[in-house]
């Protein structure tokens, strides 16, 4: 088993041992950070829930998120920035300032809401409201029948805007655009319904571009994965910012976003700037 050792005083110290190395996170200059629960690492999730394992990886997550978030090393991304996705109706009202267009949305807990809500649009879409990864989906006729559930749990139904998709990777001061074209309800999952999708390097207009940017900078996040939607009349809709992409399913054969978070990485520093975002 490792070790971690993890002090504030006047700065931020952590070191970490694994089989028999040794590394003194003071000399890391830039990280790159996916969270993953610690909980559910193979050898953590055979052990009981109250096991001396099962203490050991949350402290050792809770040290390195400390870290993550107080180094003054370049941090992409560090967990504290990442927040405002846990609440997708928090997050769109930040992407409303921003210029953005987004769907009426409503979450309830109440079917006759849900119902009003899906008579006035005709066509409506549903999914989680947490951060946790869901599939959307179009609310169809049929399944109406089913909205008694939501008083179960709160449900997040918005207006279905149709259009062509777009992922804007902010990486810096780069956006790095692809343009994702599919008739499924969600392109991610377009087998489920038997439908396709095509990946394709595109560009966005230059306001929509500079509005991703001035977004994921006020976020705290270096890098972003935000979703664009333009409608078939040329309006621009925006319904997340994804802080911890995985880019590499949009990536070309370039490797262009691989490759400016690369240099981004390799950067001279300016994460104290960053830091400072974190604490406002």
């Amino acid at each position: 088993m490792g070790r971690i050792e993890f002090s504030v005083d006047d700065g931020v110290s952590c070191v970490v041992e694994w089989n028999g190395l040794r590394l003194d996170l003071d000399r890391v200059t830039a990280a790159y950070l996916r969270p993953y629960d610690p909980y559910g690492v193979a050898d953590v999730t055979a052990t009981p829930r109250d096991s001396p394992a099962r203490r050991h990886a949350a402290a050792v997550y809770e040290a390195l998120r400390l870290w993550g978030d107080l180094t003054a090393a370049r941090v992409i991304n560090r967990l504290g920035c990442m927040g405002s996705n846990n609440s997708k109706p928090y997050q769109a009202e930040m992407i409303r300032r921003f210029g953005f267009a987004i769907p009426d949305t409503i979450v309830t807990t109440d079917p006759d809401t849900a119902r009003e809500f899906c008579e006035r649009h005709g066509e409506v879409v549903y999914k989680s409201v947490s951060g946790v990864r869901s599939v959307v989906s179009r609310l169809t006729r049929p399944r109406h029948a089913h909205l008694d559930a939501v008083t179960s749990c709160p449900t997040q139904f918005q207006e279905y805007v149709p259009g062509v998709d777009y992922r804007v990777h902010v990486v810096g001061a780069d956006a790095l655009v692809c343009e994702l074209v599919s008739t499924a309800d969600d392109y991610r999952y377009a087998d489920r319904q038997g439908a396709g999708v095509v990946r394709r390097q595109s560009d966005v207009p230059d306001d929509e571009k500079a509005r991703c940017l001035a977004l994921a900078s006020s976020l705290g996040l270096p890098v972003a994965g935000i979703d664009l939607r333009r409608t078939p009349d040329g309006r621009w809709y925006c319904f997340e910012v994804n802080p911890s992409p995985a880019f590499s399913w949009f990536d070309g054969p370039d490797n262009r976003i691989a490759r400016s978070i690369a240099s981004l990485l390799a950067a001279p520093n300016a994460a104290n700037d960053q830091r400072n975002a974190v604490m406002r």
